[in-house]
């Protein structure tokens, strides 16, 4: 009997752990399974072809909210070529209103409904013991059928049938489900500590289960462990809200914090509301780049908190947010939802302006998603709610927003997606601001400058667009050398430029002057100690020495300024290169020479 576990995930650096789970615990049970994982992005055929090729007896999918579209395509067309496979699907996004989906997936056998781990290996159990008999035409089908929990099937006779919920597992008895760790240093691995939420937010799935369970803290550490060992890149917690029991919390914060291997990155979404002067203090001795935290805002609106049962206090978020940067290591990304309940334009837009004054590493902008099986949906009515009819269910208009608002809005989504969560455009964004009343209208005018010029659709380069910018820069009629200085600022502190854009300061006559710091750096190491093997020339090629011109915003400096950019140490928050001002260092070498700064002399 052969059984193959399918997963299309939304990128190749994505692993999927549920696939990964349900292995195990058949594993666990005697049975043997194979696995496959690509990407929605790869081509049906591709995948088509592989399926042909493995010609399992079973194939079990895992269905979400990314994946329907492209799976249901992909195994419509397999179930011609393949009639005899049986197919079964699993995940969120069929777990609900199963024997509807089931009625509308006629290429699928069945749906295994919530968590699928225990039903997954009932279910091995139930092929493993037909032996070669045609599965349609077993009689006992149903009857065995009927004695597995939390599944929905089409029977023998074409109609459909479905058993009662399955209780939640006990997180303990779950195998650990990656077995070979190192075979994703180049994958994120995803883990989980506890399942359920605490909360009631009625556009969230995890809401819908209530209740909340942990894996023991003990058994939490041993498997970290193993990751640290094999030296994975990111490890991201999928506890939909990691800090809800704080003796769970301390002791996987303080385990990464004594364990560190200088290298792992451990992503976990928080109630940043919830933190405590302990973890607060916890986190601040973390590495950089240790630890990252995601956080859900979604508003500021009192209304519309109150009307999702979202209890968060932003005033506590807030207070914990600029805690925690003031360690100057922990990235932080804030979420806000738009398409809420009582959240029209303008409220959005205050919620937008106090997320962003907080100045997280990254400011995610997202659109309400109508879920199969949440509060959300079958409330929809009451707020003339409009979501598109195919997944992910985002939100069109509400009685607050109208689609019009909703374009905007996803305008200034792009926008700050490009120019702010890339971290590419720090220094020329700060300037930018200042052109602008708040920063949402800097991203909403940036936004409708890129569609009246037809650039939406349109893929760009990195130093593209930086033209774009300009092009907007001058628009707005700002001191065009001040910008193009914090352009090259912000260029430089992402990469060594092979060739300099057109806009770019002339660097020719500074050259001497550069010359002589490296060479002199060459002998002494004052600022590159990093590079002893290499010479003044290599130097000058691994690094980039840039003299700025008079008041450049992003050093706040009079007169000309010269900084120093070294690759080779990057910092971990948001991979810029270390920046060292060395003015004074070559001034003072100009003027022992008898020199001008800056003459070809």
């Amino acid at each position: 009997m052969k059984i193959l576990l399918l997963a299309l995930n939304a990128k190749y650096i994505h692993s999927n752990p549920a696939v990964y789970s349900l292995r195990a615990c058949a594993a666990r049970q005697g049975f043997s399974t194979e696995l496959l994982e690509f990407t929605v992005n790869q081509r049906e055929d591709e995948i088509l072809r592989a399926l042909y090729r493995e010609r399992p007896d079973v194939l079990a999918v895992s269905v979400y909210i990314w994946n329907v579209l492209p799976v249901c395509r992909l195994l419509r067309n397999y179930r011609r070529i393949c009639p005899e496979t049986e197919i079964w699907l699993g995940g969120p996004e069929v777990s609900y209103e199963s024997a509807a989906l089931l009625e509308r997936y006629d290429f699928a056998d069945g749906i295994m409904r919530g968590e699928g781990e225990e039903t997954f290996s009932e279910l091995c159990a139930f092929w493993n013991g037909r032996g070669e008999e045609l599965f349609r035409k077993e009689e006992k089908r149903d009857r065995r059928l009927e004695k597995i929990a939390g599944i929905t099937w089409r029977s023998a006779d074409g109609t459909l049938r479905e058993t009662g919920e399955r209780e939640p597992a006990d997180l303990d008895e779950l195998p650990f489900p990656y077995e070979k760790p190192e075979d994703f240093r180049n994958r994120i691995i995803y883990y989980e500590s506890s399942r359920g939420c605490p909360f009631s937010c009625i556009y969230c799935l995890s809401s819908v289960e209530r209740k909340l369970r942990f894996r023991s803290t003990e058994r939490v550490c041993r498997e970290l462990q193993v990751f640290l060992d094999a030296r994975v890149p990111q490890v991201k917690f999928v506890d939909r809200t990691f800090n809800c029991r704080r003796d769970h919390t301390m002791a996987v914060w303080q385990y990464l914090l004594e364990h560190d291997n200088g290298y792992t990155n451990f992503h976990f979404e928080i109630g940043a509301d919830l933190l405590e002067r302990e973890e607060l203090e916890l986190l601040s001795r973390m590495r950089p780049g240790l630890v990252q935290l995601e956080i859900g805002v979604q508003s500021v609106n009192g209304r519309t908190l109150k009307e999702i049962r979202r209890t968060a206090d932003f005033r506590k978020i807030a207070d914990s947010v600029r805690a925690v940067s003031a360690g100057n290591n922990i990235h932080q990304h804030l979420d806000l939802i738009a398409g809420l309940p009582w959240e029209n334009y303008e409220s959005f837009r205050q919620s937008f302006a106090q997320v962003y004054a907080l100045q997280p590493q990254q400011l995610q902008l997202g659109f309400l998603k109508v879920l199969r099986g949440t509060d959300m949906r079958y409330q929809a009515a009451e707020y003339d709610c409009v979501w598109k009819a195919e997944a992910p269910y985002e939100v069109l208009s509400t009685r607050w927003l109208s689609y019009g608002e909703v374009l905007k809005l996803k305008l200034v989504e792009e926008m700050v997606e490009v120019y702010y969560n890339s971290g590419q455009f720090c220094a020329t964004i700060r300037e930018l601001e200042k052109l602008f009343p708040d920063a949402f209208s800097m991203y909403e005018a940036l936004g409708f400058f890129y569609e009246k010029k037809g650039y939406l659709e349109l893929s760009h380069s990195r130093l593209r667009r930086y033209e774009i910018l300009l092009e907007f820069i001058r628009e707005q009629e700002g001191n065009e050398r001040a910008f193009c200085s914090c352009m090259m600022y912000d260029l430089y502190a992402r990469e060594n430029l092979k060739s300099r854009p057109d806009w770019a300061d002339d660097q020719k006559p500074w050259n001497d002057m550069l010359r002589r710091f490296y060479r002199r750096e060459e002998k002494e190491r004052r600022y590159l100690p990093g590079y002893p093997e290499l010479d003044w020339k290599q130097l000058r090629s691994v690094t980039h020495a840039e003299v700025f011109p008079k008041g450049l915003p992003a050093v706040g400096q009079e007169g000309f300024c010269v900084l120093l950019f070294d690759y080779s140490c990057r910092d971990p928050l948001n991979g810029a290169a270390r920046i060292t001002d060395i003015t004074q260092e070559v001034t003072t070498d100009e003027e022992e020479d008898g020199r001008n700064p800056g003459s070809a002399g």
